[in-house]
């Protein structure tokens, strides 16, 4: 079966022995080994001292655009240690920066700077996200009519009016 020339001691691949059979008598799909994960993370690119907070909202992919965290700065939405700041504001390590976009108000601490974008995996540890987790929301109940019951009566859109104002 092996003609590559590799020796008997070596276990056969998943290529060699073709598809395994489950439990069930299902053909099961062959899969990539996991990733290892004592693969070192990517090294973080070097930046300067300090940079504009427009600049590295961007560039730790909080904003989509560069002019998005500009407007964000020019409405009042971003304060670098608790001041209002405009968007040319330096930001440094150890700044805590609060970002109002989306109806999410995230509470970061820089933690490396940068000013060119980079990927997600490195742009996440340019920052530590000290944001609060958003409180539970309760579920309203939910309604239940039966199936075939037909148009609801004015007594039964009345309860159902009644029900959504007690649960929303």
């Amino acid at each position: 079966m092996r003609d590559r020339g590799t020796s008997d001691d070596e276990p056969p691949t998943a290529e060699e022995v073709g598809p395994t059979v489950d439990e069930r008598g299902d053909r099961a799909e062959t899969r990539p080994p996991p990733a290892r994960p004592s693969e070192p993370a990517p090294a973080l690119p070097p930046g300067p001292a300090s940079t504009r907070v427009d600049r590295w909202l961007w560039a730790v992919r909080l904003t989509k655009t560069r002019a998005e965290a500009a407007q964000a700065c020019r409405g009042g939405h971003v304060r670098v240690n608790d001041r209002t700041a405009k968007p040319a504001a330096s930001v440094g390590p150890g700044d805590v920066v609060r970002l109002h976009a989306h109806g999410v108000t995230r509470i970061v601490e820089v933690a490396h700077v940068i000013e060119k974008r980079v990927g997600a995996p490195i742009a996440v540890r340019c920052y530590v996200d000290n944001t609060p987790a958003p409180p539970p929301q309760a579920a309203a109940p939910v309604a239940y009519r039966a199936r075939g019951a037909g148009r609801p009566t004015k007594r039964d859109r009345r309860r159902l009016d009644r029900l959504r104002a007690e649960g929303g």
